[in-house]
Formats: C-alpha cells, sequence, structure tokens
C-alpha cells in the first residue's frame, strides 16, 4: 500500500510538472526545481514535523533482508536500473525521448509526438522518484520531515558526471550508474579519512565543473565538425 501511493503521489507531481512544461512551455529545469522546494515545504506543513517511525513488519524485512550477501533494497535498485536500461536503449519510447532532448523540432518533424512523450517521461520520473523515497524510508527505518534534505545536489552531480549532456540528447544510465557509485566512493573515502565536510563539497563541486566543462568543449567540438 505504502509503495502504490508512493508512486501515486510521485507520479501526480511529475505529471503536473510536465503539463507546467509542455502546455506553458515554462523551464524543465526550473519547474523540478521548484516542485522540490513547494513539494518540500508541503510534506514539513502536512507532517508537522513530525517523523513516522512504526514501519509495517513487512517493510521493515525489505530493510534488512539481504540476497546472495546483497540488501533486498539494493536488488529493487538495481531491477529499476536494469529495465529503464532497457527502455531507453531499446525501444522506441527511449529513442524518441533521447532525440526529443537532442532537438525537439526535429523530433516533431520526424513525426515524433513530442509533447506526449515528454509528458509521458515526467509521470515516469515522478514515479520512480516515489520509489527512491520509498526505499530511503525503508533503509532509514522511518519517514522524517528532512529525508533526502542535501541529496539534490549529488544527484544532479552524479548525472552530470555521468556524461548526461546539459544540452540534452546525450547521456546513457550506465554513465549515471557510473556517477552515483563514484560519488559514493568519494564520500566513503572522506568518511574513512576523517576529513571535514566541506572538503567533500569543494570535491564535488571541482568535478561537477570539470563534467560541465568536458561537456562543453565536446560539444564545441562535434559544432564544428558537422
Amino acid at each position: 500500500m505504502s509503495l502504490t501511493v508512493a508512486i501515486l503521489v510521485g507520479s501526480i507531481i511529475g505529471g503536473v510538472n510536465g503539463w507546467l512544461v509542455v502546455k506553458l512551455r515554462m523551464n524543465a529545469f526550473i519547474v523540478t526545481l521548484a516542485s522540490y522546494i513547494y513539494v518540500r515545504g508541503m510534506v514539513d506543513a502536512i507532517s508537522g514535523g513530525r517523523s513516522a517511525q512504526d514501519l509495517a513488519p513487512a517493510l521493515r524485512v525489505i530493510g534488512i533482508e539481504t540476497v546472495l550477501g546483497i540488501p533486498l533494497i539494493a536488488w529493487i535498485a538495481i531491477a529499476c536500473f536494469v529495465v529503464f536500461t532497457f527502455i531507453m536503449a531499446k525501444t522506441p519510447f527511449g529513442r524518441h525521448v533521447i532525440m526529443i532532448g537532442g532537438n525537439s523540432t526535429a523530433a516533431f518533424r520526424a513525426g515524433i509526438k513530442v509533447d506526449k512523450l515528454v509528458l509521458i517521461a515526467f509521470v515516469l520520473a515522478g514515479a520512480i522518484a516515489g520509489i527512491a523515497g520509498w526505499l530511503l524510508a525503508i533503509r532509514t527505518s522511518g519517514a522524517t520531515a528532512n529525508l533526502g534534505i542535501g541529496m539534490l545536489f549529488r544527484a544532479f552531480a552524479a548525472v552530470v558526471i555521468g556524461g548526461v549532456s546539459l544540452k540534452g540528447g546525450i547521456g546513457q544510465l550506465p554513465g549515471v550508474y557510473a556517477g552515483v557509485l563514484l560519488l559514493s566512493s568519494i564520500q566513503t573515502a572522506m568518511n574513512v579519512m576523517a576529513l571535514p565536510v566541506h572538503y567533500t563539497q569543494m570535491i564535488l563541486g571541482g568535478m561537477v565543473l570539470a563534467a560541465v566543462l568536458l561537456d562543453t568543449v565536446k560539444l564545441q567540438i562535434r559544432q564544428r565538425l558537422a
């Protein structure tokens, strides 16, 4: 039940964001950033800052169970990764979404239903975010009003470091996954060495800047060769 609610709420938020982007032609990045802010405020208002720690026994089992020595939560995340990697690489929907990201006008002229696919992509993104929030709540043994705070920048950093172009149309999920693993490894190394938090922030900021610079250089080279 809790998973269904998480997916439903995430899908609705994603659908609203998609509608604003498709119908009102608002900037997608600004829309999603704004939704993060107002949903965070909505959570605080509804919860009153209180935490929900009484998880159902079945959810607790998911949080502690392992399969082949790997946490069940990790298996769920891996399953989502495999499914959406296949969708993006092997299905017309995935290829069309990438084409829209690269050049929506050209995709429209090629007969692709741009607005419909963009809206579907936003709904799917919201649903995945709902699943991620559900897994995070299980992993931390409860839902708190400040759950996930500070993860926005790390998610953005993982995407950019993973090779996804800010211009759109370039990037694959395996690269993003590699970016997540790299950031996690850096975070773990920092914790082991007991370095101050600001060093981690400096390193992450430098890595994001380097990734954006590399993306810009590659785009300029591609445009010159075109």
